[in-house]
């Protein structure tokens, strides 16, 4: 059964979410009428089979796809209908996303990798680069997450692990409203997946930060407050 009880009061709101693609003639149906809403403060696990769509409906709630039609909503703000200068404005100040890939730059240390959204966001109110507080700040999350002796390390003198944090640490120095996690421990061992998913639980206990997961480890899902289950493009209760 869809979940349609999206709360007016949400945070962010996915209201009747189509995604579909044409190729030719032929029109493939990713997303079909999705309807979600996520809590400040709430942890929600998005599980799912290879191909169910649960990486495509993440990318649409951070406004890096567009759906074929339906809204994501942000404290009663359609992120849809802004120009694509104010989408890039928002992507950089309320989301922080992590990747099953990293996407760390090769030639940045670990700090100036996580430095980066604020140059990324440097011509945007209040996020400027060069700004002490906000290198503090980088410094200060690496510290938090053991990586206070990494911060001149390239990714390449780092473990798969260490890049992670890396990657985390970077969605996080803006401050986000969300983190958006797309399969987080997917190219990490079991040890190191199981301190990744202990790191991003204890985020959101000491800083009540918000995150989505989308990820097919069950794992994860059992220490979610909340999943969300998508079966060939529909949210299952």
């Amino acid at each position: 059964m869809t979940d349609t009880n999206v709360a007016n009061n949400s945070l962010l709101q996915a209201i009747d979410i189509y995604k579909e693609y044409s190729n030719g003639e032929r029109t493939l149906p990713v997303l079909q009428r999705i309807n979600l809403s996520v809590e400040k403060g709430e942890i929600v696990v998005i599980v799912g089979a290879s191909g169910a769509g649960k990486s495509t409906l993440l990318h649409i709630l951070g406004i890096l796809d567009t759906p074929t039609s339906g809204a994501v909503v942000y404290k009663g703000i359609n992120l849809n209908t802004l120009s694509a200068k104010k989408q890039a404005e928002m992507r950089n100040r309320i989301f922080g996303f992590v990747f099953q890939s990293y996407h760390l730059l090769p030639d940045f240390t670990a700090l100036e990798n996580v430095r980066l959204p604020g140059f990324i966001g440097g011509g945007f109110p209040k996020r400027k680069a060069e700004n002490k507080d906000y290198t503090n700040r980088a410094v200060s999350l690496l510290e938090r997450v053991g990586l206070g002796d990494r911060l001149t390390h390239k990714p390449s003198q780092l473990s798969g692990g260490e890049r992670q944090r890396v990657a985390i640490v970077r969605a996080l120095v803006n401050n986000p409203e969300l983190l958006l996690c797309d399969e987080p421990t997917g190219n990490l061992d079991t040890k190191t997946g199981h301190e990744i998913r202990e790191l991003i639980w204890d985020l959101n206990k000491t800083s009540n930060q918000t995150v989505v997961i989308v990820t097919h480890d069950e794992e994860i899902a059992k220490h979610a407050g909340r999943v969300v289950r998508i079966v060939d493009g529909c949210i299952l209760e």
